[in-house]
């Protein structure tokens, strides 16, 4: 029989590596404000392979994206405010982009792969940018995808409420062509700060 108290200490263990890995990068990231270089936010254990379903119901890997520069965001169609918030941050930056924004995909990764369905995540990324993807998948592939990515998401049940909700991290990645992370947005950070960054890295490639 499983031990309850290993089985706690293990789950907080797990958190607590996410949370300091995550912690790690955000530094890097609050280090490009200014007029600093831009240096890519990245560690050797950043991102990997990872295969998932998208919103077509159809099976993906990071192969796919492989060429394009991604706004990559997770979150949950439940979510009440902040999920819906970001989305729309970046469905604005990539409108003010324009011809630029197409050169970036925008994608919307689930971390609550039980309720969203590859159905819901259809009608949801509809609510915002027409180029959004969203992936879901089974909850070995969410958790196996939410570590490499250093995303930490636990559900949360609350006998107030008829359904759970989902505490979970909150950040907007920008990834390179090579899937490489060169900035992390926080919530704190406007569209404007963003638009300006992406700029930056897409000036910085056009005249590499």
């Amino acid at each position: 029989m499983k031990n309850p108290q290993i089985i706690k200490y293990v789950s907080l263990g797990i958190s607590a590596f996410l949370i300091v890995g995550f912690v790690s990068l955000l530094v890097f990231a609050n280090a490009q404000k200014g007029d600093r270089p831009l240096l890519p936010v990245s560690t050797d254990e950043f991102g990997g392979p990872y295969t998932l379903t998208n919103h077509l119901g159809e099976t993906i890997t990071e192969k796919d994206l492989k060429g394009q520069y991604q706004l990559l965001y997770f979150g949950f169609t439940y979510c009440p405010a902040i999920c819906p918030t970001e989305l729309s941050k970046m469905t604005e930056v990539l409108n003010i982009l324009g011809e630029d924004g197409k050169k970036i995909q925008p994608v919307f990764i689930t971390v609550d792969p039980e309720r969203d369905t590859v159905e819901v995540m259809k009608s949801y990324i509809e609510l915002f940018h027409e180029r959004f993807i969203g992936y879901t998948g089974t909850v070995e592939q969410i958790e196996d995808i939410k570590k490499k990515y250093k995303v930490y998401a636990t559900k949360v049940d609350d006998p107030t409420m008829t359904e759970y909700t989902v505490d979970h991290s909150s950040y907007i990645y920008f990834l390179d062509p090579d899937g490489q992370l060169l900035s992390l947005y926080k919530m704190g950070d406007s569209v404007d700060d963003m638009t300006q960054n992406i700029r930056r890295w897409l000036d910085q490639e056009q005249n590499s």
